[in-house]
Parts: structure tokens; C-alpha cells; sequence
């Protein structure tokens, strides 16, 4: 793959514009020397520019419509593109424009098949007269969103490499993408940043607004993108940053590049820098061509842009319709005049024209050449999964390990909470009457608190990333099963950590049975206890979507769990309609393994502390029978606690595929 390399060179923040700032002596010194030259130059300009288009990608579509769907996609709820043609000529910045809720970005959605099933598109999309598909604009195309959603404990050069191996050909090596990192990084400005962390870090050294944009659009020219769309790319910068990053885009089209981008309020700097508008109101196009034609078309329609008034304020005030005035009326009016004028002009139908001419000499072309048009698409080679889950667990653990809030703080509170629970049962668990409360206390400490925090915890780990997760998901970098199956992972040394820790401190602090066997299968139970209780969290997380409404069903459903996991109701009471809940409550299960391990075949439990008048418990099978415990069923129980974490973390995939497909 070839990747662009010399639109960009060293450019500095405060020299952005210098070349158009050149010295006025300079250009009185070049026009002395005569204009015989200037029609020459003019003409191999011209040459140049089709040269540049020719090689280039331009894309045309025609009777362009988009619908919103109901959620079981069988029924239209509303329009936002309204049978809509236009073009983007490769080696043009084209820009969509328009007021709020106009079409721009939908447009540009359906433009860059980034439309979720939410969406239904018709009409027609070409890349140089042949239909594309999904997949082609996949992979020749770079979507630039207009929210700006990274992972924030990651650095920048940590970023660009993980993009760069989900996104890049599978068969570029290592150096190579090395250099072309290094090389991004100096074109827009990051290489001093390259350390830095872009949104969480302890001195508060982190990305700007405007470093975050263009670390956003070094990612999307990692591909070395045929056709780059940009959404509201100015949005939080200040007026230089955003000049600065026009001057960019203009410099990457002029290399042979198709750029679209919408801008809601374009300064008449960045309007100039434009070669093609496309100006939208109430999902039509009011005009779409040079920006040099755009005032004149309006100036004949009656709309005369003032004098020293910025053309682009002038155009979308124009057409305008989201006023809430008693005008709005009026101005769909105008709007819909405007629209109706331009799709009967002869812009409109120039646009027409080119779009035939490039179907002729498309259906003329041999079979060999129009497959060269899909070369690149037909040539790429995606990453092998196991090279993409490598990747997503390399992010993940990234971000598990340097945010406190997920694990270290995790660890430090087990650790305090074992020790504290610990001393509390020092001498307490004896073969006594006493001593068999005693136990039950420290196993119902052992399960709950490796049952209830973890799963509480986990509860907004999926939600806080579910944007980010969909955005990659919509432009193919990795199925939904892969980021799950990395999310899982990734949780997994914690989830081993956490455990040990915390049963080694309060199993030998309580002084609970003293023997390497019995130890190792409590580890082994509880281990158990805390991923499945994770796996609940991933369950309710993904099914509800958000942490207040996911608590809200969860609470219920743990109180249920922990009344019925044996010390508090003895089982064999449960009324019938409740007594399903013990095949699904693994509390119930760790609670039943645990309580088999410190008592099966003990017979030696003192009477001397026991109540005269009360039963004497002397065996350990009795123990066993109180909570309606079977020793028999410690291996069914490990076998269900294992079957109940594999269903909720299938029902949480589930949950969570649908939720990337919809909005």
C-alpha cells in the first residue's frame, strides 16, 4: 500500500497560511516579468488538475433519499434527504453547509455507508461511474466523526499504533508503519505529544480540544484514505486551529483526493478555501457547485449577498428554516423555492450530465479495467482475528491497569476489607456450637464480597465505552464477539488477583480449616463466585444499557439471591413458586461448596459451649443437613456455577450485538 507522504510537510501552527501571505513586493516583482506566461501557466494548471482527478476517486450520486425506520425497521417514521444529486471531484475540498438539522451530516452518512439499520438509504452512490458498496467505502474511505471518542488512558503514539494494526493492510511490516506514524505525526503537528496521554492524566498533561481533532484526522490517513469525510471538523476550535486544519484538508485533497466535510458556520477565510459547496435545507440541496457560482445563483433568485457580509452567513440565513419565529413559515417558503430552482438550473443539470458522461465511458471500459477500479479493495488483506483480539486486550489492559477506579483501588479495598473481616474471626472458628456460626460467618463473608462488589462494579465498565465500541464496529475494525471476548480477558489477571488476596488474608486470619487441599478448593470456589458474579455485571450492564436502570433491576434480583443462599432461610422451607431460584443462584452454590469443604467428615464438635436446653450438633454432616446442604452435590455445584457464568456472558454478547446494530 502506498501511503501519502509529501501533502503536509512540516507545518507549524503560526505558518499554516504562509503561503498565501507571501510578501506583496514578491508579486509585483513576478507580474514585471510579464504576462505573456500567465495563460501558459494557467493551461498546465488546468492539465495538472485533470491529471490529478483522473487518477483519483470522484463521486457521484443521484435520487439520494434517506429514511428513518421504526425499531423493527417496517415502517417509515420520518425523511431527513429528500431525493438529492450532487458531486465530490478528487483533488476538491467539497464542503456540505446548511443550518442545524439541514441533512449535512446525514447526507454524508449515506454518502459514506456509515448509516446504522436506523437509516434506510435509496438512490444511487458512484466512485468514478461504478456502484460501490458498504464494503468499498470501508476500505478507500476515512470517516473523521465530529465527536472525538478515544480511550483516554491511552498515549498518542499508543493510539495510532493500535488503529493502524486494526486498520492498516495485514501485510505491511512493522517498520513501515512505524514510519508512517512518525510522518503523520509530524504533519499535523503531535510529534511532541507523541507521550502524552490524550484525556486522563494525573499533571493534567493531556490533549487540547483542537490536538484531539488532529489526532483524529491522523488516524483517518493512516489508510492513506481514496476518499476522506469529515464531520463539523471545526467544531471547539478556536479561528487559527481551525484555518489551520482547512489548509490541511485542502493540501491532502490537492494531492489526488476526494475530501467532503460538513461545517455548520464557516468563516469567509475557510469558505474561500473551499473548491465545491453543497448547501442543504430541509434535507434538499438549494445549491451544490463552485463557490464562486453560489452567490450568483442566489443573486438571480432575488437573494443579493451584501457587501463585505460573509457569503457563507449570507447562504445558510437564506435558506434557513429552524427559526422558532413567527417567520418560519415564510422562510420554508423561501427554502423550498431555492431548492426547487436549483434542481430545474442548469448547474443541476450539468451535474446531471457529468454523472451520464462518466456511465458511458464506464459501461465502454473491459471487464479487466473496471476490476482495477476495485484493485485496492480486492487486494487488501484484513488482520487475522486472532491478531485483532491480541490488540483489543493489548487497548483494554492498557486502560485496566492505569485507571485506579477499575482495579487498584479494587485491590487496595479487598485487601483492607479481608484484614478488618479477618481479625473480627480470630479464635472464633473452633469444632464448637459457637464455632459453627462462627464459619458460616466467614463463608458468608468469602461469597458476598467477591459476589456483590464485582458485579456492582462492572455495571458502567461496558456503558462508559459502547460509543466507542459502535463507532468501530459500524466502520468493520472487529465483530462484537471479539471486543467482548478482549473485554473479558483483559478483566481476568484482577479477577484472579482480587480472590487471592482477599481469601488468603481472612482464610488463615479466621483460622479456617488448616490444609493445603481444602485451601486450594476454596481459592478455586471462590474464583468462580467473583467471575460469574462479573458476568451478571456484563449481563445487566449490556441488557439495560445504563448504570441507574441496570441497579434498578439488578438490586431486586441480588436480594432475592441472597436471602435464598442458605443462612438466612433454610432451603427446604422456600415456597414452591420461589424454590427455582436455587438452580440459578450461584451464592447458593459457593455458599453449599464451602460449607462441604469445612465440615465434610468432621466428627469431633464439642457440646461443652452448647445451650443445655438446645440440640447439640456433633458431626459435620449434621452441620451439612441444617442448611439442607448435600456433600454429594460439590461437584454439581462447581459444574452449575461454571454452566451460569458461559449463560450470562452469552446473554450479555447478545445484548450488547444488538445494541451496536441500533442506536
Amino acid at each position: 500500500m502506498t501511503f501519502y507522504s509529501n501533502g503536509m510537510h512540516v507545518l507549524e501552527e503560526n505558518q499554516c497560511f504562509r503561503k498565501n501571505n507571501d510578501d506583496p513586493m514578491d508579486d509585483k516583482e513576478e507580474g514585471e516579468e510579464g504576462e505573456e506566461g500567465e495563460e501558459g501557466e494557467e493551461g498546465e494548471e488546468e492539465e495538472e488538475k485533470e491529471a490529478i482527478q483522473s487518477r483519483g476517486v470522484t463521486l457521484w450520486w443521484k435520487d439520494l433519499s434517506v429514511y428513518v425506520m421504526d425499531r423493527g425497521r417496517r415502517n417509515v417514521s420520518g425523511q431527513l434527504i429528500d431525493n438529492v444529486r450532487g458531486v465530490a471531484k478528487s483533488g476538491d475540498l467539497t464542503a456540505i453547509i446548511g443550518a442545524s438539522g439541514a441533512g449535512k451530516s446525514s447526507l454524508m452518512a449515506a454518502l459514506a455507508f456509515r448509516t446504522g439499520p436506523e437509516l434506510l438509504v435509496h438512490g444511487t452512490v458512484r466512485a468514478n461511474g461504478l456502484p460501490v458498496d458498504s464494503s468499498y467505502m470501508m476500505r478507500n474511505s476515512g470517516y473523521m466523526h465530529q465527536e472525538d471518542i478515544f480511550v483516554d488512558t491511552m498515549t498518542v503514539i499508543e493510539h495510532l499504533w493500535f488503529m493502524a494494526r486494526m486498520k492498516v493492510d495485514g501485510r505491511t511490516q512493522m517498520l513501515d508503519i512505524g514510519e508512517k506514524i512518525d510522518r503523520l505525526l509530524e504533519d499535523v503537528g503531535l510529534t511532541s505529544r507523541r507521550d502524552v496521554r490524550i484525556g486522563s492524566g494525573v499533571e493534567d498533561r493531556v490533549l487540547s480540544g483542537g490536538e484531539k481533532k488532529r489526532l483524529a484526522f491522523a488516524t483517518e490517513l493512516l489508510t492513506d484514505p481514496k476518499i476522506l469525510f469529515l464531520d463539523e471538523p471545526t467544531t471547539g476550535q478556536d479561528s487559527h486551529s481551525a484555518n489551520c486544519l482547512v489548509f490541511q484538508l485542502k493540501s491532502f485533497a490537492a494531492k489526488g483526493r476526494t475530501v467532503l466535510c460538513t461545517i455548520h458556520q464557516p468563516s469567509s477565510a475557510i469558505f474561500n478555501s473551499f473548491n465545491r459547496i453543497i448547501l442543504m435545507a430541509e434535507g434538499r440541496v438549494a445549491f451544490a457547485g463552485p463557490i464562486g457560482e453560489a452567490v450568483e445563483f442566489f443573486a438571480s433568485q432575488g437573494y443579493e449577498c451584501p457587501r463585505n457580509y460573509n457569503p457563507a452567513d449570507f447562504l445558510i440565513t437564506v435558506v434557513a428554516t429552524n427559526s422558532n419565529s413567527e417567520n418560519r413559515e415564510n422562510n420554508e417558503k423561501i427554502a423550498e423555492k431555492l431548492c426547487d430552482a436549483f434542481s430545474n438550473s442548469e448547474i443541476s443539470r450539468e451535474i446531471d450530465g457529468m454523472f451520464e458522461k462518466q456511465l458511458e465511458t464506464r459501461h465502454s471500459l473491459n471487464p479487466t479495467s473496471k476490476l482495477h477500479l476495485h484493485a485496492e479493495f480486492v487486494t487488501k488483506k484484513e488482520l487475522r482475528y486472532f491478531s485483532r483480539l491480541y490488540w483489543l486486550i493489548y487497548r483494554d489492559f492498557l486502560q485496566v491497569t492505569r485507571d485506579p477506579s477499575v482495579q487498584v483501588i479494587r485491590i487496595f479495598q479487598k485487601v483492607i476489607v479481608a484484614i478488618i473481616a479477618g481479625l473480627c474471626f480470630v479464635g472464633s472458628v473452633n469444632f464448637d456450637q459457637y464455632g459453627i456460626q462462627a464459619t458460616q460467618g466467614v463463608i458468608f463473608i468469602l461469597v458476598s464480597e467477591n459476589a456483590f462488589f464485582p458485579m456492582y462494579a462492572t455495571l458502567a465498565l461496558i456503558p462508559e465505552e459502547l460509543p466507542l465500541l459502535r463507532r468501530e464496529y459500524r466502520t468493520g475494525m472487529y465483530p462484537v464477539y471479539l471486543y467482548y471476548i478482549a473485554r473479558v480477558l483483559s478483566l481476568i489477571p484482577g479477577l484472579i488477583i482480587e480472590p487471592l488476596l482477599f481469601t488468603s488474608i481472612i482464610y488463615w486470619l479466621a483460622g479456617l480449616r488448616a490444609n493445603v487441599e481444602t485451601f486450594g478448593s476454596s481459592l478455586l470456589v471462590i474464583l468462580l463466585t467473583i467471575n460469574v458474579s462479573t458476568a451478571c455485571g456484563c449481563f445487566f450492564s449490556t441488557a439495560f444499557g445504563s448504570v441507574p436502570l441496570s441497579m434498578a433491576y439488578l438490586v431486586p434480583f441480588d436480594y432475592l439471591l441472597m436471602i435464598t443462599m442458605g443462612p438466612f432461610l433454610k432451603l427446604g422451607s422456600l415456597p414452591l413458586y420461589i424454590r427455582w431460584v436455587k438452580y440459578i443462584s450461584w451464592l447458593l452454590h459457593a455458599s453449599e461448596a464451602l460449607t462441604i469443604l469445612q465440615w465434610n467428615g468432621v466428627h469431633n464438635i464439642s457440646c461443652e459451649t452448647a445451650d443445655s436446653e438446645l440440640p447439640c450438633i456433633t458431626e459435620g454432616a449434621l452441620v451439612l443437613r441444617r442448611y439442607d446442604f448435600d456433600q454429594a452435590n460439590f461437584s454439581m455445584d462447581l459444574v452449575l456455577m461454571l454452566v451460569i457464568y458461559f449463560i450470562f456472558h452469552i446473554l450479555g454478547y447478545v445484548c450488547l450485538w444488538n445494541r451496536c446494530r441500533w442506536k
